[in-house]
This record gives structure tokens, C-alpha cells and sequence, in this order.
């Protein structure tokens, strides 16, 4: 029998030709656990703002893995340690660490399992690669863990300057549109270094470091977190909410096995287990897509209707304050609804709602962004700049919603 080549190149838009440096590396992107990401939106429903934000975790894995080998280049060339077992580490880490997210990525982070995140969920899945694979992973899962004594090699997986941010922003920049995103990861790269067995940045790369920062900044206040975004993925939630209530009623709904499966259990962190994981490993964007198309004619007015309003997009109006939602004003929306329509305080909820989104751009306390001075100090760079708002960045700003129709139902 002919053996074929195995895949030496991906054609990436951003970055060009990827290359897969080894054989665990080629084995873990060619089975179904990670070929999974193909149907696996990065963006959840963002595409119903930016058209062309289509693409899926699996893209975003590989260009993680792609900046990873650019890392470990420069980090060596600077006489920096990183052994052959230790690269082979990094990159299955990186090239697994969003392995566990489930449909429409963090939109149905707790829906589908209660109090399970998706790391834990991508932990999992390693450990039962790592057992087909005879070991090989079990490097990579301690440096994915934290418990690698060279804390630097963590800090390219996770931290506040890792491969993953470096890669999201700069893809999702590029396929939704939005210019003001785009961050130069390879300047970035270059810059890096490790003192103390920490990564550091070199002063001359500060200014790379503030854009970074304010690019993620606008990317989450613009796109990631954009009102038209955020309402469909909450209408989303409640689609999985009321499917879940109607079948624990009694009744009967179109929807395929894996999904059924996670709408009958109640999953939490105590019962995940391999059959709930092999299970988890059948969800995608599809099951839910085919089951929101499906349950638009169903006769229950709140699921039909909140199927029809992802479908065809008329979604909710949502309005976006710097303070707390008035009481009033919610109570006013959610009667004027019940009176329309019928309906009992309980299903109104599932279309007149509040809620609250924060974002920290840079956290001062956890994970620091440290920069390497040219007289050997390390500052937080915070501290090192001079730009006035990377202090404004560093606190948590909150916006509260509230979500009701105004001719979507």
C-alpha cells in the first residue's frame, strides 16, 4: 500500500505558510478532537455584525503555534535554554489550549456544561490524548498547568502577552474588518526575553507593547463586546434555556444526539467524565444551528420566536448604559410585552432582560506585562510608560444592558 506524505504546509491569510514542525504536532491536527475546530466559530455570532468574521478555532490554533515557533527562534537566539522536549511542550500547549471550547466558543461557555470552562474542558481533552500518544503530552500539560519550573514557558501559553492574544487580535482584526485591532505580533516577538526565569519585555519594544494593549482595548469594546453581538449570543443562551425547560416538561424536540445528551444532563465539574467528554467532543456550531432552524416551527411561542429572530436576524433592541438598568424602565418594557402578547412573567423574561459586561484591558496585579530596562530593572509597564491611559487601562470599566423587543416578536 502507497503511504501518503503527511501535510508539511498550511496556507495561512495572515501569516502565509505554516509549517508543522513534527510528527506528535501533525498527528494531534489530524485527529477528530482538533479537526472538531473546523466547525468552531472564533467569534461566536459576531459575523452577524462583521460578515467576514467566519472563521474558526481551528485557524486561530494554528497561527497560536505558527507565533510560538517565532518565539522559541528568538527566545534561543537571545541564549535563552529551550530544550527539544521542551519545544515539542510548547507546541502542542498551544495548539491545544482552546481544544475544549464548545459551539460559537465563549457565547455557550457555561450553557451546555454548568460550572466547567473551557480550559478545564481542553485539560481533559489532553489527558486522554496524552494517554494515545503514550506520554507525549505530558510536558505540554504541565507547562498548560503552571507546573513547569521555568515559569516563562507558561507565559507563551498564558499570560497578558501570550501567543493566543498576540494571534485573536491580530486575526480577528483582520477578518472582521477593523483596522484599529491589527497589532504587529512580530515586532512584539523580537522584543521578548526572559530574566529570572520570567518573560520581559525589551524597552525598546514599549511603544509595540502600548498599542497591543490599547488595540485590545478598542477589539473588545468594539467588536468582541458590540451590543448587536452580545444580544444574539444571549439569545442564544435563552434558545438553550427554554429548549432545556421545555424537555425536562415532557416535551419533544428535534435536535441531535450529542446535543440531547447535554439538554436531559445536568453536567458539572464532579461528573465529567469520558463519555460526557467523547460526547462534548460531537458538538459544534452545527448541531446547534440545525436545531435552532428546526425549532423555528415549533408551537411554543418563546423557542419559535427566538429561533426566528437568530435566523433572520431581527434580533432584540439592547441599550447600553454606564449605569445600572432603572427598574422602572425594565418593568415598563416586560409589561408592556406580557400585555401584547399573553404571556406569563417567566416567558417574558426570555425576551425583556438586563445584564452587566466588564472588561479590564490590563490587570496590574495578576500576570504583569514586566519591561526589561536598559539598565537591567524591570518595571511594570504600567510604571515604564509614559502614556497616560495605559493607568486608565488598568481599571475594570463596566456597561449594563437591557434587552427588549421592539418589533422582533
Amino acid at each position: 500500500m502507497i503511504q501518503s506524505k503527511k501535510l508539511k504546509l498550511f496556507n495561512d491569510p495572515i501569516y502565509g505558510f505554516i509549517g508543522i514542525p513534527n510528527t506528535l504536532i501533525f498527528d494531534l491536527i489530524e485527529h477528530p478532537y482538533f479537526q472538531r475546530l473546523r466547525r468552531i466559530s472564533q467569534m461566536g455570532m459576531s459575523y452577524l455584525v462583521y460578515p467576514g468574521a467566519h472563521h474558526t478555532r481551528f485557524h486561530h490554533a494554528l497561527g497560536s503555534m505558527h507565533l510560538m515557533q517565532q518565539a522559541i527562534q528568538v527566545l534561543r537566539f537571545k541564549q535563552v535554554e529551550i530544550t527539544s522536549a521542551e519545544e515539542e511542550g510548547l507546541l502542542a500547549a498551544i495548539l491545544l489550549h482552546d481544544i475544549g471550547h464548545g459551539p460559537f466558543s465563549h457565547a455557550m461557555e457555561h450553557s451546555l456544561a454548568q460550572d466547567v470552562h473551557h480550559e478545564e474542558i481542553s485539560l481533559f481533552f489532553m489527558e486522554v490524548l496524552n494517554d494515545k500518544f503514550n506520554g507525549s503530552l505530558t510536558l505540554a500539560m504541565e507547562i498548560f498547568k503552571g507546573e513547569y519550573p521555568k515559569k516563562f514557558l507558561n507565559q507563551l501559553v498564558s499570560s497578558q502577552l501570550d501567543m493566543d492574544r498576540l494571534d485573536y487580535l491580530k486575526r480577528d482584526s483582520f477578518y472582521t474588518g477593523v483596522a484599529e485591532g491589527n497589532i504587529n505580533a512580530e515586532r512584539l516577538i523580537t522584543m521578548l526575553n526572559v530574566v529570572n526565569g520570567e518573560l520581559v519585555v525589551e524597552e525598546k519594544g514599549i511603544y509595540s507593547v502600548e498599542k497591543f494593549l490599547m488595540a485590545r482595548r478598542f477589539m473588545y469594546w468594539q467588536v468582541y463586546l458590540h451590543k448587536t453581538g452580545l444580544v444574539a449570543e444571549q439569545l442564544l443562551i435563552k434558545i438553550l434555556q427554554r429548549a432545556r425547560a421545555l424537555s425536562e416538561a415532557g416535551e419533544v424536540l428535534d435536535y441531535s444526539d450529542a446535543l440531547q445528551f447535554f439538554m436531559k444532563a445536568k453536567i458539572k465539574k464532579e461528573n465529567f467524565n469520558r463519555k460526557v467528554l467523547d460526547t462534548y467532543a460531537q458538538l459544534d456550531d452545527v448541531d446547534l444551528l440545525a436545531a435552532i432552524k428546526s425549532w423555528r416551527g415549533h408551537p411554543d411561542f418563546v423557542l419559535s420566536n427566538l429561533c426566528k429572530m437568530i435566523i433572520n436576524r431581527r434580533l432584540l433592541t439592547i441599550k447600553l448604559k454606564d449605569r445600572p438598568i432603572k427598574d422602572a424602565k425594565f418593568r415598563k418594557e416586560l409589561r408592556a410585552l406580557k400585555e401584547k402578547h399573553g404571556l406569563s412573567d417567566e416567558e417574558s423574561a426570555y425576551f425583556v432582560f438586563t445584564g452587566v459586561i466588564e472588561h479590564r484591558a490590563y490587570n496590574e496585579h495578576y500576570q504583569n506585562i514586566n519591561i526589561l530596562r536598559r539598565n537591567g530593572k524591570i518595571t511594570d509597564v504600567a510604571k515604564a510608560s509614559d502614556h497616560l491611559n495605559l493607568k486608565a487601562l488598568s481599571k475594570t470599566v463596566a456597561k449594563y444592558y437591557m434587552c427588549y423587543p421592539k418589533d422582533a416578536v
